[in-house]
């Protein structure tokens, strides 16, 4: 489906404003742009794995969700969305259920990177006809914002200060794209938002409209984990992109696509100074974590340049 950024912005809203999340926050953004890219004709089941999404966007009887919506525990997210895709098959062949209806799943990387991996990979290797949407804020930001398997190496976190003998996080971030690629799904694409809005829209269009099980895997700042100003969340998602710190790529049917190349690819350093938690790495003496983290980067984007068509 060619995009059209008229038509798009024309559809009604499916997560609708007034909702509480804070500003600045990508998984608002996150979820309107995934909505959006349904058809109109099309109804859908929302699955929402506990986190900032499901307390600021449903707080009973409130909802900003116009379609249907059952907020589950961290951890069995991906298996309830399965059962419910379940349902409905047994439902539709059964003359029960007219409707067209779209099954998605979105959890922040708490609950997908790491609480929820069990119900998500088994969920994925079952092949459900499903869509599960990963908003990645990089950290449990709403319970505290602790590490978790997402945030990348040097990050300073609650779990992981920073401070005279820690420069933080000490890990590299996990790699869910690659490993929902290693399940051999049909579909399985890594975006954000501000940064390429027409990428986001057609990748979420695909991974929904690919029969059998598909996975987005969505960049989404958070300002109180990452410590920016609000009004600096497009600037660092382009950043992400333009420094390969977050590529923007697709696999389909297991043959990688490249989305975008930088012109310019710029440095680390550049994405990093404008957060927060990454300030230490700019103290004297600490210049070898930025060293490591162009390094860890750059490794990654060259083994995806080979991967890639």
């Amino acid at each position: 489906m060619a995009y059209n950024h008229k038509l798009e912005l024309s559809k009604p809203e499916r997560f609708a404003p007034g909702h509480r999340l804070c500003a600045g926050c990508g998984a608002g953004i996150t979820c309107r742009a995934m909505m959006r890219a349904l058809d109109p004709q099309d109804k859908a089941v929302v699955t929402n794995a506990t986190g900032c999404l499901e307390v600021s966007s449903f707080l009973y009887p409130y909802t900003a969700w116009e379609d249907s919506y059952i907020h589950v525990a961290f951890e069995n997210a991906s298996a309830v969305c399965g059962g419910a895709e379940a349902a409905y098959n047994v439902l539709k062949r059964r003359g029960k259920v007219k409707d067209n209806v779209k099954f998605l799943t979105i959890g922040g990387d708490g609950g997908t990177y790491d609480i929820g991996f069990q119900s998500l990979s088994g969920a994925m290797e079952r092949g459900h006809d499903m869509t599960y949407f990963c908003y990645d804020n990089e950290a449990y930001m709403n319970t505290g914002i602790q590490r978790s398997g997402s945030t990348p190496r040097f990050a300073s976190a609650t779990t992981t200060p920073s401070g005279t003998v820690s420069t933080g996080k000490k890990q590299n971030k996990k790699d869910l794209t690659e490993i929902l690629a290693a399940h051999n799904i049909p579909y399985v694409a890594q975006t954000t938002f501000i940064s390429n809005f027409k990428d986001f829209h057609e990748k979420a269009h695909r991974a929904i409209y690919t029969p059998g099980p598909a996975f987005v895997n969505v960049l989404a700042p958070c300002p109180r984990g990452w410590q920016y100003p609000a009004h600096e969340l497009p600037k660092l998602c382009r950043l992400a992109v333009d420094t390969c710190v977050w590529p923007l790529y697709e696999i389909i049917e297991g043959r990688y696509y490249l989305s975008y190349v930088p012109k310019k690819k710029l440095p680390v350093e550049d994405f990093m100074k404008l957060q927060g938690r990454f300030r230490h790495c700019f103290k004297p003496g600490n210049e070898w974590t930025i060293e490591e983290a162009q390094k860890y980067v750059d490794e990654k984007w060259e083994k995806l340049l080979a991967k890639c068509e």
